[in-house]
């Protein structure tokens, strides 16, 4: 197949160009490098330096030609730099979303995979947390995926195009950033050592993630590209169906620690995966205890 992969330079988006070409697919990634990075693109791909939030689908857009599939897994992500700046991150996460769906209808793409985040649940009343239940974003970014969700349901329904809507949970792995505002609680607390610091717990640490392996978080995309029956903007939850605490990496990782202030975020989070599970033949097969262990050898700690 031919596949496009927007944000294919970064963490998750350069993980599934490698596995689509391994798998012999043509891949065409966008990406404008901001957080993703150029050591990251596969050289077997083709690559476009593009802001997909600036693109004028109106006019030319070559690049869709003959395009069987989208992955939409570029985006501006994390909750509290959303909070920060709502109006950058809604003309990426937003605009973005929906310049990838009017190009993919305009040049008859058939299937458009959209890469969600578990934050549209906001603070859960169930654990595990289904599909079903009730969508309470507290976060503008959480408020943005929703509204992607909403449109590929909507270009489903208006103009036939196949799409489905994969609802991270926490992804950790190769490729992970160490640094910056789009970094995970594994990456701070490992720079965070590396450089002689103790490790920052936001509140009392207790604060639980379902937190779900990128290769596994991969395949998901990769089954649901292969999924025989009709994608109308179904919700699959894509987590390992359980969590540990903040606490519990810190003790992974080892080392001092200090409490700081707790920002807005959600108190667990856990996902009941059996849709996922059901319809796409999907499953998790990694653990984070040991990732960890090799991920701590890497980086010399």
């Amino acid at each position: 197949m031919k596949c496009i992969v927007t944000g294919g330079a970064g963490f998750i988006g350069s993980n599934l160009v490698d596995r689509l070409i391994n798998d012999g697919h043509d891949v065409i990634i966008l990406d404008n490098l901001s957080t993703g990075k150029q050591k990251n693109i596969n050289a077997e791909a083709k690559f476009y330096n593009i802001d997909i939030s600036e693109m004028d689908v109106r006019g030319k857009c070559s690049m869709f030609e003959g395009v069987d599939v989208v992955f939409h897994t570029a985006a501006k992500a994390r909750v509290q730099p959303s909070i920060e700046n709502p109006l950058e991150f809604n003309n990426v996460n937003v605009n973005g979303t929906l310049n990838m769906l009017k190009a993919s209808v305009d040049y008859g793409v058939g299937r458009f995979i959209f890469s969600s985040s578990s934050s549209v649940y906001g603070d859960v009343e169930t654990t595990p947390t289904p599909e079903t239940h009730k969508l309470n974003p507290i976060s503008p970014y959480a408020l943005q995926k929703l509204i992607g969700e909403q449109y590929c349901k909507l270009f489903s329904k208006l103009y036939g195009l196949e799409t489905a809507c994969l609802r991270y949970f926490n992804v950790y792995g190769e490729r992970q950033l160490l640094e910056g505002a789009y970094c995970l609680v594994m990456g701070v607390f490992a720079q965070q050592k590396l450089n002689g610091k103790p490790m920052t717990i936001r509140g009392d640490g207790e604060q639980r993630r379902d937190f779900t392996y990128v290769g596994d978080v991969v395949d998901a995309n990769v089954k649901c590209m292969d999924y025989p029956l009709k994608l109308n903007g179904e919700p699959f939850n894509i987590g390992n169906g359980d969590n540990r605490s903040v606490n519990q990496i810190a003790d992974m990782i080892g080392g001092d620690r200090v409490n700081v202030e707790p920002v807005i975020e959600p108190k667990e989070t856990l996902a009941d995966n059996i849709k996922a599970r059901d319809h796409l033949g999907w499953k998790p097969v990694n653990k984070i205890e040991n990732w960890i262990i090799k991920y701590k050898e890497e980086l010399g700690l």
